[in-house]
């Protein structure tokens, strides 16, 4: 059973837990902790009550750079479906009122190895995270602290805990344009407790007037072996299995929740990360 995290003396109790405890909110950043999510935009909520977008309108995944170019543009920008050729999709659009993509950014390389961190992020459903490497306070760029690093995550989509693994990759390195005043954050999505890859995720980041626009991709049943981390994957198991490798459902299902969670998380962080940024981030962290 998860608890608020904490024993009778106030410490924390386990890595899994709902909300933050005594010790998460002596944190310099607690104050950006709230109770409760906000709730998905309406485009989100519209399209989370509305069937599956049709698979004739949704690029497939070798479309993604296409997709995600600098001026790229889909006639859905939120919705979920299935490809024609079988995959399970996602895309979500924030607009965000006075971001940047350097925020974006920094907010990667900030928030990996913290799990009060990652809670800011969507103060339900996210319960823990932690980095194969902490670099959050290394005097190195933003990008630098996130690509090639890789985050293990337990969150909940809809009613269901989740255990991921999240490798970032430069997406240079896989054929995407990224201008200056854009980014695109690119990671291949893996289970924390089995050796196998799930598929891919990307949130690419582009000016527009007063701020920033996020258009989340998310594409799974792209199956791949993993090489997984197994002290962290016995992490995982110690806080609770709660997938079953053998039968993971990478279904409409699925993606209609990631779709809510998605559009939840998005809109709930951007409201906050200017702020965010503006008292924690510094000159040299936010180097590119």
């Amino acid at each position: 059973m998860l608890t608020n995290g904490t024993n009778a003396d106030g410490a924390a109790r386990d890595e899994r837990y709902r909300g933050y405890s005594p010790a998460d909110r002596a944190q310099p950043y607690a104050r950006f902790f709230a109770e409760r999510t906000l709730p998905a935009p309406g485009l989100v909520a519209a399209a989370y009550a509305r069937p599956a977008t049709a698979a004739r309108v949704i690029p497939e995944f070798d479309e993604l750079t296409d997709d995600l170019s600098p001026a790229g543009a889909l006639a859905v920008e939120t919705g979920y479906g299935h490809t024609v050729a079988g995959a399970v999709w996602v895309a979500v659009l924030t607009v965000m009122p006075g971001g940047t993509a350097r925020m974006w950014d920094w907010w990667f390389g900030w928030h990996l190895n913290e799990p009060a961190r990652f809670k800011l992020w969507h103060p339900e459903a996210h319960l823990y995270a932690g980095a194969a490497r902490d670099l959050s306070d290394e005097p190195i760029p933003d990008r630098d602290r996130y690509l090639g690093n890789t985050v293990y995550v337990d969150e909940y989509f809809g009613t269901k805990i989740q255990q991921l693994a999240l490798t970032f990759h430069d997406p240079l390195a896989h054929g995407f344009t990224v201008p200056d005043e854009h980014t695109i954050i690119l990671a291949r999505i893996g289970s924390a407790v089995a050796p196998l890859d799930l598929g891919w995720l990307a949130h690419q980041v582009r000016p527009i007037p007063g701020g920033c626009e996020i258009r989340s991709r998310i594409y799974l049943k792209l199956f791949g072996p993993r090489h997984p981390d197994v002290g962290q994957a016995a992490r995982a198991v110690a806080r609770g299995l709660c997938i079953d490798p053998a039968d993971l459902a990478l279904e409409l299902d699925l993606a209609r929740e990631l779709l809510l969670h998605c559009g939840q998380e998005m809109n709930h962080l951007a409201s906050i990360l200017p702020d965010l940024h503006r008292e924690f981030a510094t000159p040299t962290r936010t180097g590119r």
